[in-house]
């Protein structure tokens, strides 16, 4: 059995524990698409010739270009911040403060891996004004990932990394690409209102374009296009059409007053099996 290969970030919805499963679904094709490549963890677990990796994440992305073309400078430097004296509120909170204040792509990568390994359960988060403000997370003794960043370096050369939305993405497929989406996940409550906002400022109504986009590429331009999500209701009514699966999750999702309940997560999949007369 082949090892998997753990990202060096850590990242809500992280699918390392889905990618035997995932993998399964993933049409085979040239290149591999992320519109939403998070951590990354697919794209480190598969093995397609070529990687078209997007993200909105302007962080996210220069830190990987950094990290793809100058990996010993950039783990000298940021290994230098995981000393037990910056394990600590106050150097923390300085460091996210130099954070929000430098415009340097170097700097902020550097930065970004402390505050991601240091800071509250990993989460990466902004407020209005474009400032990362996760509070510091209390850990005895983040680790960090030395290995998991020289292993993305290598992968890296075959991959081209793009800060751009998932529309802009799938429109840069051609002939021979397969497309994986892994966006932030639809709300577990079917009573929200498509004007309710989603994770990063996803909505549902961008939830929905999503999947019109997904199909429309599939059936006119011949690219398949899988799709993960929250196995509900909502998610079967948004993906119509597409050919349909389940991965059982050991994942527990809060929700108010009623404990928490165990979600699956959906695959659907759009290739040439779609059925014109379901759109």
């Amino acid at each position: 059995m082949i090892k998997k290969q753990r990202a060096f970030l850590k990242w809500a919805g992280g699918k390392f524990k889905l990618i035997e499963a995932l993998k399964k679904h993933l049409p085979q094709g040239d290149r591999l698409v992320e519109p939403f490549v998070g951590a990354g963890s697919v794209f480190l677990n598969t093995d397609y010739d070529r990687y078209l990796l997007c993200d909105i994440n302007q962080d996210l992305i220069n830190l990987y270009k950094i990290v793809q073309s100058h990996p010993e400078k950039y783990i000298k430097a940021a290994k230098a911040l995981f000393v037990p004296e910056m394990n600590q509120k106050e150097a923390y909170y300085k460091i996210r403060t130099s954070f929000n204040e430098t415009t340097d792509p170097f700097k902020r990568s550097v930065y970004f891996l402390y505050m991601n390994r240091h800071g509250f359960n990993g989460l990466c988060r902004y407020n209005r004004k474009g400032g990362f403000n996760v509070p510091f997370g209390s850990y005895k003794k983040p680790y960090f990932p030395e290995n998991e960043i020289r292993a993305f370096s290598v992968k890296s050369q075959r991959a081209e990394f793009r800060c751009i939305g998932y529309e802009e993405a799938i429109d840069m497929t051609q002939s021979g690409d397969v497309v994986y989406c892994d966006p932030p996940y639809a709300p577990l409550s079917s009573t929200a209102s498509f004007t309710t906002y989603v994770g990063s400022g996803f909505s549902l109504d961008d939830q929905a374009l999503l999947a019109r986009k997904s199909r429309h590429t599939a059936i006119e331009r011949g690219i398949p296009v899988l799709i993960s999500n929250h196995d509900i209701p909502l998610t079967r009514e948004l993906y119509h059409g597409a050919t349909f699966d389940t991965i059982q999750v050991q994942r527990n999702i809060s929700q108010k007053g009623n404990g928490r309940k165990k979600v699956d997560e959906l695959m659907a999949l759009y290739d040439d099996a779609y059925h014109i007369e379901n759109d």
